[in-house]
């Protein structure tokens, strides 16, 4: 939510873009207000490519949310086999009879504890080889822009909606924030704005696929040497558990994997099923997330998620850089970063 501002005589900095991922600071005036019309209106969006959301992947199974402690029977009024305590629990379900749902093989519930959850169509976008005129974000929430940096939204206008897309023109600090220039007449604060940063390669790394992560614009950008090939938004670890900065390597992958942690705690939690799971740093990793939608935010055990159509492609693209036939081989190059102090 954007904090309400007077807007006060300041000091503007007008930002000029110079290349795909970066921009530098070339022209320094007063009261400078971004690019014309004219200059917006011959680049008006993101001319880029973006993921369809997987069908297939989104729908090949019933995900569930567990709304209490269960008893787990091996047959439609059977005999009870496990139990699962109360918690932030999902599980994937095979199929119903009466009042009774099959969650595994010789595994039932009663249906009553079940609420069906649907994964986010959320996807991120193939980045061009060549050079794109300016930078871009994503739009966060759903926030009607300011005709002038730092001023209220008009009433009546129209809201850039949550995932859209959005190229950056100029930059102008107000106060403690940065707001961005998005389109003629157009100006949103930065905490409504993700955007795709460049990271710097760090001599370590020594795959020529690697992914950055960066936990202050919750983006993921995928790297063939140099040239990055992919971005997203992602949700990465809450402050009380932090996904670790550093550089590591992919040791384990799995299409689907069982998740579970903090037994018998208040923040217990049992995912069945987490689809296309890479481990870099013990057991947090890059996964595809279908309880929810929250990318672009913090949200997680340390595990940095994305959605599925995004962790699915991420996966295979990674696939080339680890050898699971070696014994202790490793892949992908993970680096974990943060391009400013979150807040």
């Amino acid at each position: 939510m954007l904090k309400k501002r007077i807007l006060l005589p300041i000091l503007i900095i007008c930002l000029a873009i110079t290349s795909n991922l970066a921009w530098a600071t070339d022209v320094d005036c007063a009261n400078c207000l971004g690019l014309s019309t004219e200059e917006i209106n011959a680049y008006p969006s993101p001319e880029i490519e973006k993921l369809l959301p997987n069908e297939s992947l989104l729908y090949d199974r019933r995900y569930e949310r567990v709304l209490n402690a269960m008893a787990v029977h091996d047959a439609p009024n059977g005999n009870v086999v496990r139990t699962l305590d109360h918690g932030f629990n999902y599980v994937t379900t095979q199929g119903t009879q009466d009042n009774w749902t099959q969650i595994n093989l010789n595994e039932w519930v009663l249906t009553e504890h079940l609420s069906q959850t649907l994964p986010a169509r959320y996807a991120g976008v193939l980045l061009p080889e060549e050079a794109l005129p300016y930078p871009i974000a994503w739009i966060l929430v759903n926030v009607v822009p300011s005709r002038l940096p730092g001023g209220e939204p008009p009433e009546g206008d129209l809201a850039l909606l949550r995932f859209t897309l959005v190229n950056i023109y100029a930059a102008v600090m107000v106060d403690e924030w940065e707001w961005y220039q998005v389109g003629v007449d157009q100006w949103v604060e930065q905490r409504s704005i993700a955007r795709i940063l460049p990271a710097e390669r760090p001599a370590e790394v020594d795959t020529e696929k690697w992914i950055s992560v960066d936990l202050y614009e919750q983006i993921v950008t995928a790297y063939e040497n140099d040239r990055p090939v992919f971005a997203a938004l992602v949700s990465s670890g809450l402050s009380a558990w932090p996904t670790n900065e550093g550089l590591f390597h992919i040791y384990a992958r799995f299409p689907r994997t069982i998740m579970s942690g903090a037994y018998a705690q208040p923040d217990f939690y049992f995912l069945e099923e987490v689809p296309w799971t890479m481990y870099f740093d013990g057991d947090i990793g890059l996964h595809g997330t279908y309880w929810h939608e929250g990318f672009g935010y913090r949200h997680s055990h340390g595990c940095v998620n994305l959605s599925i159509t995004d962790a699915n492609w991420l996966y295979n693209w990674s696939a080339s850089e680890i050898d699971l036939t070696i014994p202790s081989d490793t892949g992908a190059t993970v680096y974990i970063w943060s391009s400013g102090q979150y807040r």
